[in-house]
């Protein structure tokens, strides 16, 4: 049934193309990805088993790792790339980076109308020919931007490439430039929005997030009457419903602006939206907001208690809380005089399902607090996650939470508060919880940041391997020089440096000096995207040569981050002659645009080299806490085609020496399976320092 599944993403014809050598290597690939699959024994592969190469095309694509793809000659990889595209794999960045160079290496980007749009992100600008530059554009703009997070200069010279394209001056952009630029118009300023042809709402629909500035050019473009919509008076309920997110930046003035059965019948469909969980809590805060401040005040400021005032639109009942517009007739004093306590423990999941301003959530909150005194019950706790970054530590510390499942729950993203995580978690560790790797990956790497460092450690090492490659990049040094620890805890008896690398590629943050020489000694690779979130300090350590060898046939890339803080800072401690051997200028300040090409050039990267088989040096460091600056939560995998950590327990462990380094394996090396992790689109906070792009949308509370 596995094989059958993996023959159909890439079809038999890949396997055909490849070599004896290459197939026994991802024959050894595809055992350590499915070791239990029907067909392999102990002994090996058996002859009448079920294809293999099925197994080991599907661990390329799914679980793409640059070593074992950088053997595969340009046919194979030309393949593995065009099947990216067709059967719309997606990959993270720290992925789609190094592939873009080995594309590169091999002379594929002419191909680019076969290849993913996420990967022309990564491409080298300056080897697009001017011929295909609007094609390459119109592509690349299909992608997710959000993926160059760490790539600050290669966003910014691709939207100026996407601009030269166009070739003339962009006073307005017309219909025809908007379907090239796509998802760049996200990057586009104000002005540009205010002035450009109504199809502009198509490219906005596709933005992750708007601008305050972009915000008030949507409503200056909606409110003219120039699009399909018309004057806000004469809008129908469709033309509301066709803005989709949009809708949610629609300003108070503009909502008084559009007929009163029409934005009713609006509200009900949004709140119908949000009960049914396809309305973000960010998303339906901001609209309703919004809108009921445009309905004379009704949303109010924190009402006044003991005024004696009374119930007026009468007692809130269960059939009252079935409303969808039950909002819009009972406003935040109101529901603090009509609501009962007997209707409220009743109905609690009724009433919470509504898109509840923050005022009204603090009137329930506190009428929850006078039902239960002594804490809320923990049946009651996964029915107020829309409440939960209302309470306090020493709430928090009143709750008895048993269940996994409650924490679960409660650390999901968009409920508790990051510097929540603690006081819920410590709930549940009291309480004889423990740490597994399901509530690992179920809360996301970003919430380990806000683990204390001693229930860091409670994690057993067996359950950290268990949850796999998960996202620590927005956590504080601190934390990751801990996690880091933890980490080599967990995998320090891998059998070779190349599967090492493999599992503790995401904790490398907290990696020392020593430990990433020895890894640039073993020829690995690193990504640029692993790269610019090393600790800074350790970089300003590693002199031009290991960095040139640390980065291998990636060291190019460092053009395309000049600008992220942490690449940027090393940077400025060279001179003029060591830029030169980086081939990067003495002009650190201000991104460099790619210039198009009228023949396509050649970029030539080392080869990389096989790693060592050796393990590392046991490394013990470990900081302490400190302070916690804002963090984004991280999300699940979007595919796992089996635990990494299975695949680690029952093929890539070997007994630790003496010295504490794993043995050195005999024979061919395993190549083991990457890690599942967490989306890369959320970033650490210093990046608001340095990236203008994007303005991060501050969620009402």
């Amino acid at each position: 049934m596995t094989s059958a599944r993996c023959r159909s993403v890439l079809g038999p014809r890949v396997g055909a193309l490849v070599s004896p050598g290459l197939t026994l290597l991802l024959s050894l690939t595809a055992h350590c990805s499915h070791p239990q699959a029907e067909g392999f024994s102990e002994g090996g592969l058996e002859a009448s088993g079920a294809d293999p190469w099925a197994r080991a095309n599907a661990v390329l694509l799914q679980d793409f790792w640059c070593q074992p793809a950088s053997q595969l000659p340009r046919e194979q990889l030309s393949a593995l790339i065009r099947s990216l595209a067709s059967q719309q794999i997606p990959l993270k960045a720290w992925q789609l980076s190094c592939l873009a160079n080995l594309a590169a290496w091999l002379d594929l980007q002419g191909d680019f109308q076969l290849h993913p749009p996420d990967l022309l992100l990564f491409y080298n600008l300056s080897q697009v020919r001017e011929a295909d530059c609007r094609a390459f554009t119109h592509r690349a703009a299909q992608g997710d931007t959000e993926l160059l997070a760490n790539l600050p200069d290669q966003r910014v010279a691709l939207r100026h490439t996407a601009l030269a394209c166009l070739g003339k001056p962009h006073l307005q952009l017309s219909a025809s430039d908007l379907r090239i630029l796509g998802v760049l118009v996200c990057d586009m300023d104000a002005s540009s929005i205010v002035t450009a042809d109504p199809h502009v709402l198509q490219n906005l629909l596709r933005c992750p997030r708007l601008t305050a500035a972009q915000r008030t050019a949507l409503n200056t473009l909606l409110a003219s009457g120039r699009t399909q919509l018309g004057p806000p008076r004469s809008w129908k309920l469709e033309g509301l419903q066709a803005l989709g997110p949009l809708a949610t930046y629609i300003s108070p003035h503009l909502w008084k602006e559009i007929q009163e059965d029409v934005r009713l019948d609006f509200f009900r469909s949004m709140v119908i939206a949000c009960r049914e969980g396809r309305l973000s809590r960010c998303d339906a805060s901001r609209f309703v907001t919004s809108f009921l401040e445009s309905r004379a005040n009704l949303v109010c400021s924190r009402p006044k208690r003991n005024t004696g005032r009374s119930c007026v639109r009468g007692n809130i009942t269960a059939a009252t809380l079935q409303d969808n517009l039950f909002l819009v007739r009972y406003d935040c004093t109101q529901l603090e005089s009509c609501l009962g306590s007997h209707v409220l423990r009743a109905n609690l999941d009724p009433l919470l399902q509504h898109p509840l301003p923050a005022e009204c959530q603090r009137i329930v909150k506190a009428k929850l607090t006078q039902i239960y005194p002594r804490g809320i019950p923990e049946d009651q706790l996964q029915l107020i996650t829309s409440l939960v970054y209302l309470y306090s530590r020493a709430e928090i510390d009143q709750w008895n939470i048993t269940s996994q499942d409650t924490v679960m729950a409660l650390l999901a993203s968009d409920v508790a508060l990051d510097n929540q995580t603690e006081a819920v978690l410590q709930q549940f560790l009291d309480h004889n919880g423990t740490v597994t790797g399901a509530l690992l990956v179920a809360m996301g790497g970003s919430r380990l940041c806000w683990m204390s460092p001693r229930q860091i450690q409670t994690i057993r090492p067996s359950e950290f391997r268990l949850a796999g490659a998960l996202d620590i990049s927005s956590c504080p040094q601190s934390r990751k020089n801990i996690l880091f620890a933890k980490a080599r805890e967990a995998f320090g008896g891998t059998k070779t440096t190349d599967a090492y690398y493999r599992f503790m590629r995401p904790y490398l943050g907290g990696a020392s000096v020593e430990e990433l020489q020895h890894l640039a000694q073993a020829n690995v690779s690193m990504d640029i995207d692993t790269f610019t979130n090393l600790n800074p300090s350790v970089l300003q350590s590693l002199s031009v040569s290991n960095v040139t060898t640390l980065l291998g046939q990636n060291v190019g890339d460092l053009q395309k981050a000049r600008s992220h803080p942490t690449i940027n800072s090393w940077l400025r401690g060279l001179n003029r002659s060591a830029l030169g051997k980086l081939g990067l200028d003495s002009n650190l300040s201000v991104p460099t645009p790619a210039h198009l090409t009228s023949e396509p050039s050649r970029t030539t990267h080392p080869v990389p080299h096989p790693a060592h088989t050796s393990g590392l040096q046991e490394n013990s460091a470990v900081a302490p806490a400190s302070g916690s600056p804002p963090v984004h939560r991280g999300y699940l995998p979007l595919t796992v085609v089996l635990p990494s950590s299975l695949l680690y327990l029952l093929l890539c462990w070997a007994p630790l020496s003496p010295t504490g380094t794993a043995l050195r394996a005999s024979g061919p090396r395993p190549l083991g399976t990457a890690l599942p992790q967490g989306s890369q689109a959320h970033r650490h906070h210093m990046q608001k320092k340095w990236s203008s792009l994007v303005e991060l949308d501050a969620c009402p509370a």
